[in-house]
C-alpha cells in the first residue's frame, strides 16, 4: 500500500491511499474495457508515459490490484484486474456517473483527444450490425484550431476491429466527416447523432445502409444513457 499521512485505522483513508495515485482508477477502467496487453492499456491512457505507465502497474501489482500473466517465452505480458479490484468496479462507475449528472458538458468538452475518443469508439462498434463482410469506415475529424485527423477502423466479422492512424489502404466504405467536438458530445450523450448529423457538424458519405444505421454499429459511451442533474436517474452497466 503506497506510503501518506492518512490515518491508517480510517478505512476511507486506506481505499484512498491505494486509489488516489493518478490514473490509478483509469487503468482500472481500461482493463475492465478489455485490454490487457501493455501497448494496448497505454492507448487507453494517451497522456501517460511508458515509464510511469510501468511504474503504476507494478504499484498495482504490488497493491493487489492487478496481477501479470507471462504466458510463455517470446509472448507478451498480459495484466488484469484481481477480484480485489473487481469490488471496486461498480464504486469507480459510480462516480463517472456523479460526474456526467453533475459536471457542465461544456466543462467536460474542453479538453479533447482524438485518439483517446476513436480508441473508446472503436471498443464499442457492434460487428453484429455492420455488413457481413470486412467493413472499413473513415473518420476526418476537425477540431477547434481546424487541424484535420483521419483515422481508419477496419472491422472484419468474429475479430476485433483495428483501428488505424495511417491509410491502411483499402477501399472505404463510409466517411464520416465530422468536428471532433460534435463527435465527442454525440457518442459521450451530451447531444445525439441524429441533432449533429442533422445541424451539418458530422456528414456520412459512401454506403447508403451503413449511414443510415449508424447509431446501431456504433455504440455510445454507456455513460450517454445516463440522466443529468435535475432529469431522471438511469442505471447503467460498466464501459
Amino acid at each position: 500500500m503506497s506510503v501518506s499521512n492518512y490515518p491508517k485505522f480510517c478505512p476511507v483513508a486506506m481505499a484512498a491511499s491505494l486509489l488516489e495515485p493518478r490514473w490509478t482508477m483509469l487503468l482500472l477502467c481500461e482493463m475492465w474495457f478489455g485490454s490487457t496487453r501493455f501497448n494496448e492499456i497505454q492507448r487507453g491512457v494517451p497522456g501517460m508515459s511508458p515509464g510511469l505507465l510501468s511504474k503504476r502497474l507494478k504499484e498495482m501489482e504490488a497493491d493487489g490490484l492487478v496481477m501479470r500473466s507471462d504466458s510463455g517465452r517470446g509472448t507478451h505480458a498480459e495484466y488484469f484486474p484481481t477480484p480485489l479490484a473487481n469490488e471496486l468496479k461498480p464504486l469507480i462507475r459510480g462516480l463517472g456517473e456523479w460526474a456526467h449528472r453533475n459536471i457542465d458538458c461544456d466543462v467536460s468538452l474542453q479538453n479533447l483527444d482524438a485518439r483517446l475518443l476513436m480508441w473508446k469508439i472503436r471498443g464499442k462498434i457492434d460487428l453484429l450490425q455492420l455488413p457481413k463482410r470486412k467493413s472499413v469506415i473513415q473518420f476526418i475529424l476537425n477540431d477547434a484550431s481546424n487541424e484535420t485527423a483521419n483515422y481508419w477502423l477496419v472491422a472484419k466479422p468474429g475479430e476485433e476491429t483495428d483501428l488505424c492512424y495511417t491509410d491502411p489502404k483499402f477501399d472505404v466504405d463510409l466517411f464520416v466527416v465530422c468536428e471532433l467536438r460534435a463527435l465527442t458530445s454525440a457518442w459521450m450523450g451530451h447531444s445525439t447523432f441524429e441533432a449533429e448529423i442533422e445541424s451539418g457538424l458530422i456528414s456520412l458519405t459512401g454506403h447508403d445502409l451503413m449511414a443510415r444505421t449508424l447509431t446501431k454499429w456504433l455504440t455510445r459511451s454507456s455513460f450517454a444513457e445516463i440522466a443529468k442533474i435535475g432529469s431522471d436517474r438511469a442505471g447503467s452497466k460498466f464501459a
